[in-house]
């Protein structure tokens, strides 16, 4: 195993998704909120582990695989507990557009790598505001309670992290529709 310290924050991110669950669940009043803190902590490491992969010329096969690992899994599990929390279509919406892309884009990359062509659906731009529109909505939707202004705001940011989400997956598949179609 590739131990290093960009590996070992990704692991670190990992670890958090079990202590942000249990943290969410417990009885006290700010529970939810130290939940939105853990996340939010879990957040600043998928920042910190990609730079110091790059600056420390750190990038490993690992890494590579489970950077986008723990990000998925970790926004899908806070997006089950707030869809859990809301039990709204206006939360499960935005939630199924998400995680459902996150699985449409995993198998087309995976697929495209088959091919050689994996470079076609390399992260982009609007990925990258994507993921820090839904880190952020998720973030306040975690932590702050429903009728607060703080989680009316997070949950249409909710909603631009959705549409952009559907715009990065048209940007991917678009990108890909050659190979997809030949």
């Amino acid at each position: 195993m590739q131990l290093n310290v960009p590996n070992i924050l990704t692991l670190s991110r990992v670890a958090l998704i079990p202590i942000i669950v249990v943290v969410y669940y417990l009885p006290f009043q700010d529970a939810r909120f130290f939940s939105g803190v853990i996340f939010a902590l879990a957040c600043a490491t998928d920042w910190l582990d990609g730079y110091l992969a790059r600056r420390l010329n750190q990038m490993t096969p690992l890494g590579a695989f489970l950077d986008p690992v723990a990000d998925k899994v970790i926004v899908a599990v806070a997006l089950a507990m707030l869809v859990e929390t809301y039990h709204s279509p206006l939360m499960t919406i935005p939630a199924m557009v998400i995680i459902g892309r996150e699985i449409v884009i995993s198998a087309l990359r995976e697929w495209m790598a088959e091919m050689g062509k994996r470079a076609s659906v390399a992260v982009s731009y609007v990925g990258k505001v994507k993921t820090f529109c839904q880190m952020v909505s998720i973030t306040g939707l975690l932590a702050f309670p429903q009728d607060s202004s703080l989680a009316v705001t997070s949950e249409a940011l909710l909603y631009v992290a959705a549409a952009l989400t559907l715009w990065s997956m048209f940007v991917y598949l678009k990108a890909a529709w050659p190979a997809l179609n030949s």
